[in-house]
């Protein structure tokens, strides 16, 4: 019995504390405090070095007890907490206590983790990179007037100032996720609308984009014109060119405009469907149009020159068109490319 009493002494302790704790946190919050004072208040409550990261940022404020900016080199976190907004990890913080963490550290730095995202909420855009599809929309939308756009744009983080690109996107990876691959610096943002992710970045870097991502990238300046040419642009995508942007289509975006009934009725593409059925003449016809060389076709397709010629020999014969002519490789590569567009599955990782 008096084991008992003892242990529900110390949980009326903890519960006493953490209560405090919050209270603490609470009366930081209504007074609005931005994250250097966060910071240094936790660091006063917790008797050590207190920290706080945001990833959109990427810089790291360090407070001691002392109330001033932590300069010694930090310890390895004794306990840490991510930041989360909307359901997406915004940033880190943590205590610095070189000896055991407190029994109420971790409620600490729970209730720092929400205030940080509070915090992060409220001076300025949100960090997270999935958007308000409705905010997104208003900046693509060739219905929107000037004014919204430009408002829309402000309250989504971006500035008149910056660059704007506009990507359209498949994949299967999280959309929030490959915004932060795209553009790590920030800031960038996402939202899925209908059957496909847009992504609006200050810069890109489709390079770090894994190779089972399609993604089509406008060229115009204004975002409504840059979606356009992005849809477009995604249409053209493969396996073996995932990102395709439209700035670098030149007149095959032509082909994009053409009704897909007079496409399948062309004598070219028809053929192109006859052999589509085939995944290895289907491939091997995909690599000799990208490389326009035989040999080169091989060594992309890991076989010898020799059978990349017979197979390119009766792929000709069911075609009707001369691969090894000049004219006839132009008219290959465009049927080719012409059928990929009335088939929307090719746009599909």
């Amino acid at each position: 019995m008096e084991a008992l009493a003892v242990r529900l002494s110390g949980l009326d302790s903890y519960v006493d504390g953490a209560i405090r704790v919050i209270g603490f946190y609470d009366t930081l919050m209504r007074r609005r405090v931005d994250l250097p004072a966060l910071a240094r208040a936790s660091a006063g409550l917790a008797e050590c070095v207190a920290g706080i990261r945001l990833h959109g940022t990427g810089q790291a404020i360090r407070f001691s007890p002392d109330g001033k900016a932590a300069s010694a080199p930090p310890l390895a976190a004794s306990t840490t907490s991510p930041v989360i907004l909307d359901e997406e990890e915004i940033g880190t913080v943590w205590l610095e206590r070189p000896a055991p963490p407190n029994p109420l550290d971790e409620v600490l730095l729970d209730r720092l983790a929400i205030a940080a995202a509070a915090v992060a909420e409220r001076y300025g855009p949100a960090r997270t990179t999935m958007a308000d599809p409705a905010l997104v929309e208003l900046v693509i939308s060739a219905d929107s007037d000037e004014t919204a756009r430009a408002r829309a744009l402000r309250l989504l983080g971006f500035t008149p100032d910056l660059p704007l690109h506009v990507l359209a996107v498949r994949s299967q990876l999280p959309l929030d996720r490959i915004g932060s691959l795209l553009c790590p610096a920030r800031p960038v943002k996402a939202a899925s609308l209908a059957d496909v992710g847009v992504v609006l970045a200050t810069t890109i870097d489709p390079a770090r984009l894994p190779a089972d991502v399609r993604a089509g990238i406008g060229a115009a300046e204004n975002p409504a014109l840059s979606w356009q040419q992005a849809r477009t642009a995604l249409r053209f995508t493969t396996a073996r060119r995932p990102v395709a942007h439209y700035g670098e289509l030149g007149a095959l975006a032509l082909l994009a405009q053409v009704p897909p009934d007079s496409t399948r009725e062309n004598p070219d593409v028809a053929a192109i469907s006859r052999i589509a059925d085939n995944p290895e003449d289907l491939e091997t016809l995909d690599a000799y149009c990208t490389t326009g060389s035989l040999r080169r076709a091989a060594d992309l397709l890991h076989l010898h020159h020799s059978s990349v010629a017979r197979r390119l020999e009766q792929i000709a014969k069911t075609l009707g068109i001369a691969l090894t002519e000049p004219t006839g490789l132009l008219r290959a590569t465009l049927a080719l490319t012409a059928w990929r567009l009335t088939d929307r599955s090719t746009t599909r990782p």
